[in-house]
């Protein structure tokens, strides 16, 4: 079953031609919905602006959503996408974003952070590796709200950061630390992630300071409302 969520996107621009309706992004994680498989369930979420990613799902799967939704997808590799076609370096349809890079997806600017050194021999926990990322990715966002006037950025990873929506308890399932601190420098609107079970955590939507940290295992239709403009008062103080 799709969940649905509802966020202020503080940024105008990107609804000036959409006449105050919202940018609707249906994210996935870990888990393929088997609802989404039949055609009266995707008319039932209605038009999607755009599919993100957060890992851990066949490739496959994601171009059915892009296909059946007509629409772009945006994803990053969690740490079970490797080997097969992804360690033979075969082409993907869409690609994936690399980690620390960002993309744009319904007007909105996406950063991405894969599963740290996804590609590595074993395959376990790289905090340095996701200290290179999240680095990699903070430079990128400056620069662009440098360039763009204080564009807000939505980002998009397969673990969550340390503290925020993980489990404390089970250390390959714990969030990174520097992803923590992106996400206290940098303070994000919304951050979406998977990784993490449903059932081993007791909240899926953590609102910490100004940023939303949203556990979107399996679907989460995202709805990106516009900032609530006050009309200019008219006569006297």
């Amino acid at each position: 079953m799709t969940r649905r969520i509802d966020v202020v996107w503080p940024d105008a621009r990107p609804f000036d031609e959409r006449s105050g309706r919202p940018i609707r992004l249906l994210a996935v994680s870990d888990a393929p919905d088997p609802a989404l498989e039949q055609a009266v369930n995707r008319e039932g979420i209605g038009s999607i602006d755009g599919i993100v990613g957060c890992g851990d799902l066949d490739e496959g799967w994601l171009n059915f959503l892009g296909d059946a939704f007509h629409a772009p997808v945006v994803f990053v590799r969690g740490n079970h996408d490797r080997g097969g076609a992804w360690r033979h370096g075969q082409k993907m349809a869409p690609l994936a974003l690399p980690s620390g890079h960002t993309d744009r997806l319904a007007g909105v600017a996406i950063g991405g952070l894969a599963w740290p050194g996804v590609d590595d021999a074993g395959n376990g926990r790289h905090p340095w590796l996701a200290w290179r990322d999240a680095l990699g990715l903070a430079w990128r966002i400056v620069v662009a709200r440098a360039g763009r006037r204080g564009e807000p950025v939505l980002v998009i990873s397969h673990a969550p950061p340390e503290g925020v929506g993980d489990v404390a308890t089970d250390p390959y399932h714990r969030g990174f630390g520097a992803y923590r601190w992106l996400l206290e420098r940098l303070r994000p609107p919304l951050w979406l992630h998977g990784h993490t079970t449903t059932a081993s955590v007791n909240e899926l939507r953590i609102d910490e300071a100004s940023t939303s940290v949203i556990n979107v295992t399996g679907s989460v239709l995202v709805e990106l409302r516009p900032p609530v403009t006050r009309p200019m008062r008219s006569g006297p103080l």
